[in-house]
């Protein structure tokens, strides 16, 4: 481990090591197989960087974008690493330049694509070249029940098959337990440790509200949190992440659309842009974060309800990277959930596979509709606790009413049973309140006894009663009978008058006042800040690299306070390894210099 962390000293610029990556890195130096689960931003790149770089031959990496391979690499080359990339980006005479450097043991880093990987071509050379080990990034792509299921993956059990003295590290930062099961198996990783490391990012807010007018909430929250930071809104389809992104751009935003079916040329533009200018939005559908490494996402926003806990924890883990506070937005309503099962009964998939899926989507309904703190129920789905609540989240900062809504949905539950469980929301809507609509006479519920029994409520009360019958399990969406709804076995105890149930006062909440937007220390200069923000822009656009990776936002401000006036001083700053002092240790004195003397 001397040499660990020696490595991170000179060519990372950090001091100590996070636990537990001291012990994962010392597993792989040794030789061991590694299973990791550790939280967005949590530092699991190094686990495998620094080995790879400490033991003898290249690490190799398989990683699932070809996209952002470049921006790896890339960040690798600017700490004085050797690393490089094969996928089907590269002409004829890169990839033989690239695996000439491989034999000639010229490489600490190789990404490729699980695709490539499994080629015959490419096992023979590795099997010509000293590799140090193998890391198999975002790991539940392997997993048939996972939220990003990649079919490459389940071919990569023949890494263990075909090298068996390499030692092989799966790293991923959502899995539950099945899926973490599922990992083991077919990456045949039973005898590997496993490395745990919390789920928890305390540092991202999270809200979840009511859809009522979601352009406008959206705008609200924008304008009021985050007028310039840079984030991501994702939408369930490609049409209304360019509708959003072009609406957005109206307002005053810069946005820009991601989606498969946009051009790949048009895909890798807009994702470079995200990456290296700043305040950039990109509305998106879920074809857009794996992997996105940039630690300067102020928000993460949702228009639509994400189809599971681990997707929903996946993308809201985009932000923050860097340790700053960070948002994590969302507003949903009942249609999602219809939209949702219609996509989930029209699947490929067979009947076991939409049992687990509709139980994961019942779970994501249950985290919007819980009154508890929403960080104890995320972390608690996946195994991981929090003995106190959050105080970070909507529910804790802002306390949910409650009423009791034990007799209004037993008259829910009674229309829906009377009208032939063959009815959507908004008609049992109109029985209950008397609204004497076509619909409503035509099929005679005119006469049924709950006509018109629930006119003390309006439509958002009785839409937000339904919405959370769907979400305790009382009602469920036929999604072949257009969103009728109908009762589930569960109801029986209400109806029987042997049970209670409160739910939420659903009301038009107001944003939080208090600012999650990045704010500067109040004893920060911030005209020395502005002025190496303006240096390290420049520096990044001369690279052609993201900001981010020539110093983060953290080292920047450290430079504020600790004020180097030689390199021997720069050195010593966090995040600045002997690379970057060389590269750029120079150009930044000078701005500081320059500061002192104006």
């Amino acid at each position: 481990m001397t040499r660990a962390l020696d490595i991170l000293n000179h060519t990372f610029g950090y001091d100590a090591f996070r636990p537990p990556q001291d012990e994962i890195i010392d597993t792989l130096i040794k030789g061991g197989d590694a299973l990791v689960l550790m939280p967005t931003g949590g530092g699991k790149s190094l686990c495998y960087q620094i080995p790879a770089l400490a033991r003898p031959g290249c690490g190799v990496v398989i990683s699932p974008l070809i996209a952002l391979m470049q921006d790896q690499v890339s960040a690798m080359q600017e700490l004085g690493v050797r690393a490089s990339f094969l996928n089907s980006t590269l002409d004829l005479a890169s990839v033989q330049s690239v695996e000439q450097a491989l034999l000639d043991n010229e490489l600490d880093l190789l990404y490729i694509a699980p695709e490539r990987l499994v080629q015959g071509r490419t096992l023979q050379l590795l099997s010509q070249a000293q590799i140090a080990l193998f890391a198999i990034d975002e790991a539940h792509c392997v997993s048939q029940w996972g939220h990003d299921f990649r079919a490459d993956y389940l071919q990569l059990s023949l890494l263990h098959q075909e090298f068996p003295q390499v030692p092989r590290i799966a790293l991923t930062a959502t899995a539950d337990e099945r899926t973490r099961a599922e990992i083991i198996e077919r990456l045949q990783l039973e005898e590997a440790q496993q490395f745990i490391a919390g789920f928890d990012r305390p540092n991202i807010r999270y809200r979840i509200t009511l859809k009522q007018n979601a352009r406008q909430q959206l705008l609200r929250f924008l304008k009021q949190e985050h007028p310039s930071d840079a984030g991501i809104v994702y939408c369930l389809s490609r049409r209304k992440t360019e509708e959003i992104a072009s609406w957005l751009c109206q307002q005053g935003f810069t946005a820009l659309p991601y989606h498969a079916g946009l051009p790949t040329e048009v895909r890798a533009e807009h994702q470079a842009r995200f990456l290296r200018e700043e305040g950039i939005i990109v509305v998106a559908t879920i074809a857009f974060g794996m992997g996105i490494d940039k630690p300067d996402v102020r928000f993460v926003a949702h228009l639509d309800l994400p189809k599971t806990v681990e997707a929903y924890y996946q993308e809201t883990g985009r932000a923050g990277r860097d340790g700053e506070t960070a948002n994590a937005w969302m507003v949903y309503g009942l249609q999602d959930v219809i939209k949702l099962r219609q996509m989930m009964a029209n699947s490929q998939g067979n009947e076991a596979f939409k049992r687990v899926e509709q139980h994961r989507l019942n779970a994501m309904l249950g985290l919007c509709e819980i009154t508890s703190c929403r960080r104890q129920t995320l972390l608690g789905y996946f195994g991981d606790e929090l003995a106190d609540p959050c105080g970070n989240c909507d529910t804790c900062l802002e306390p949910v009413a409650t009423w009791d809504g034990t007799e209004a949905a037993r008259m829910a539950l009674s229309a829906a049973y009377r009208t032939g469980q063959r009815f959507g929301v908004n008609h049992l809507i109109d029985v209950l309140r008397g609204s004497e609509t076509d619909k409503v006479i035509q099929c005679d519920h005119h006469r049924l006894p709950t006509f018109g029994v629930g006119k003390s409520l309006d439509k958002n009360q009785w839409s937000s009663v339904f919405r959370q019958l769907v979400a305790r399990g009382y009602l469920r969406v036929d999604v072949e009978g257009y969103g009728a709804l109908q009762l589930e076995s569960h109801c029986r105890a209400l109806l029987r008058d042997e049970e209670t149930l409160h739910l939420r006062r659903d009301t038009l909440k107001k944003v939080v006042k208090q600012q999650t937007k990045t704010a500067l220390p109040e004893d920060i200069d911030v005209a020395l800040w502005e002025a190496l923000r303006a240096c390290r822009r420049e520096l990044a656009d001369e690279q052609g690299v993201p900001p981010y990776v020539i110093f983060n936002n953290n080292t920047l401000q450290e430079m504020c306070y600790q004020i180097p006036q030689s390199l021997s001083e720069f050195g010593s700053l966090s995040g600045v390894g002997e690379r970057k002092l060389d590269k750029y240790g120079a150009d930044f004195l000078r701005v500081i210099n320059q500061h002192l003397s104006s």
